[in-house]
């Protein structure tokens, strides 16, 4: 947890991207049957309720998510709802 307290960068807009993350950004896929990737600030590391979506998803995939990346299990507008107060 000490890593991700650590880890700073700029507030930007959520977007959606099909290319790599570029710096200070984190790929994330988000959605319970059909996954949509977004990019978000690593800045959201930091944030508790941002910190919540990572817990549950460390619950039910551990370090083998199913999309070869950071998988959120949680609604696409649950995750734009719970972003779009971090900006």
């Amino acid at each position: 947890m000490a890593f991700v307290r650590s880890l700073l960068g700029t507030k930007k807009t959520l977007s959606r991207s099909t290319s790599a993350a570029p710096k200070g950004f984190l790929a994330v896929y988000v959605g319970e049957s059909q996954k949509k990737r977004f990019l978000v600030p690593i800045s959201y590391l930091n944030q508790p309720s941002f910190q919540t979506l990572l817990s549950k998803s460390e619950e039910l995939f551990g370090f083998d998510h199913p999309m070869g990346g950071l998988t959120i299990p949680c609604p696409e507008d649950t995750f734009i709802n719970v972003t779009s107060r971090l900006q």
